[in-house]
């Protein structure tokens, strides 16, 4: 009790950006323990507010609708993947990008299961319908084939990626691996030994991609 007492003390030195702030994160949390739980279509803004704390009417007053917490979280989410994948792509270019990428996907299904999970039982069942999820959604897999056709061309352009490579289709194949693993992963997670499906990914990406001459060449000299 008294630590309720003390966060509750706490709380009421917050100003009103720090309380909507962590408003924001408990029912965000909630949201992505309803999720996992029953899926996007059972779970209500009443529920999430009552599993962060809060009274049933405060996650509608916050967010107007279901639809517009779900996009909130999208973005959320949106931004702590991306910081994620900085820390591993930061300064890298070529194949090199294309590696770390891969391995920060990899480490994020470890670190960020349950919001991983969330996340993409949101994105598959917004699928069905025309919506701003879905909209969206389709921007950011613009930006993902464009992130790795960039990583690829960098790599013809320093003459470690084959001259002959279709950039825009290798990156097109490497999204589809992220998305299908991940999809398999959600199915049956226990299935899959992550870093033995990464590893070789990874390897048979870099053989298939690589510019055997720069290897002679480095060689020679």
């Amino acid at each position: 009790m008294n630590d309720t007492k003390g966060g509750s003390r706490a709380e009421g030195r917050m100003t009103q950006a720090e309380r909507t702030a962590l408003s924001d994160r408990r029912m965000f949390k909630a949201a992505i323990e309803l999720i996992n739980e029953r899926g996007t279509q059972k779970t209500t803004l009443k529920e999430i507010g009552e599993r962060a704390g809060y009274s049933r009417g405060l996650a509608n007053y916050r967010f107007g609708s279901k639809d517009g917490l779900m996009m909130e979280l999208f973005e959320q989410f949106d931004s702590v993947w991306k910081e994620h994948l900085e820390n591993y792509v930061a300064g890298r270019q070529g194949l090199d990008a294309l590696q770390q990428a891969a391995c920060a996907l990899r480490d994020f299904l470890k670190k960020e299961s349950s919001y991983m999970r969330a996340m993409y039982l949101l994105w598959y069942e917004c699928l069905g319908h025309d919506t701003e999820m879905r909209r969206a959604l389709a921007q950011h897999h613009d930006v993902y084939r464009a992130d790795a056709r960039r990583w690829i061309e960098q790599g013809i352009a320093s003459g470690a990626v084959r001259p002959e490579v279709d950039a825009a289709q290798a990156a097109t194949h490497y999204c589809a691996f992220v998305f299908g693993i991940v999809y398999q992963w959600l199915v049956n997670a226990e299935a899959l030994d992550l870093d033995a499906v990464f590893d070789s990914y990874i390897d048979s990406t870099i053989a298939n991609l690589a510019n055997p001459n720069q290897f002679e060449e480095t060689a020679d000299e």
